[in-house]
């Protein structure tokens, strides 16, 4: 089974919000309902000194994804096509679990279907396997990429091996949840915080 998830080179990213206008817009979300957020994480330190950063935060495909443990009816679902964590509209019944477990807060409810709802991945769009994500696909500065863990020959896979370990990082693991999601962060910018 594939590891489909996304690399954000935080280095390039400038924080346009593109990613969530192109995400909002793709899936047609209401005022205040977002599947990609982005938190600006400082600016720390003291002058002349001063760090800041932007970080983009969407579902971490996580490999322990507590959402879908906690499901009771199986709606949270790890995809076998591409690995990814999905909810089946049809078996949600809207108990919000997934929403509590979720140590990201990066799932939204939604009152008129009465659903849980979150960030796909853009399943629809990149079933086709050679498709990107809105987000990637329209982020001006490249700082996003989409592809498998598994191929090193993917883009995020080339990605990573450009950057040394001490340039990649991760959301905090409150639980052990192991998120797919690998965030680039050179120390030559800013000093990764572990926030969210």
């Amino acid at each position: 089974m594939p590891r489909n998830c996304l690399v954000i080179n935080l280095d390039r990213c400038t924080g346009c919000d593109s990613c969530i206008v192109s995400c909002k817009l793709e899936h047609g979300l209401p005022l205040g309902t977002y599947f990609n957020r982005v938190i600006q994480v400082g600016p720390t330190g003291t002058y002349p000194n001063i760090e800041r950063y932007n970080l983009p935060v969407q579902c971490q495909q996580c490999t322990h994804a507590r959402c879908i443990e906690v499901c009771p009816t199986g709606a949270s679902f790890r995809s076998e096509v591409d690995g990814t964590v999905q909810i089946d509209a049809h078996k949600c019944v809207g108990c919000q679990y997934c929403l509590y477990a979720c140590p990201y807060g990066v799932r939204s409810f939604d009152v008129n279907e009465g659903v849980a709802k979150k960030c796909t991945l853009c399943q629809h769009l990149t079933a086709d396997g050679k498709s990107k994500p809105a987000c990637v696909h329209n982020c001006p500065g490249g700082a996003r990429l989409f592809g498998d863990l598994d191929d090193s020959n993917s883009d995020v896979s080339r990605e990573l091996a450009k950057y040394d370990d001490d340039c990649i990082h991760f959301l905090p693991q409150p639980q052990g949840e192991s998120p797919l999601t690998r965030y680039i962060l050179s120390p030559k910018y800013a000093s990764w915080k572990d926030l969210v």
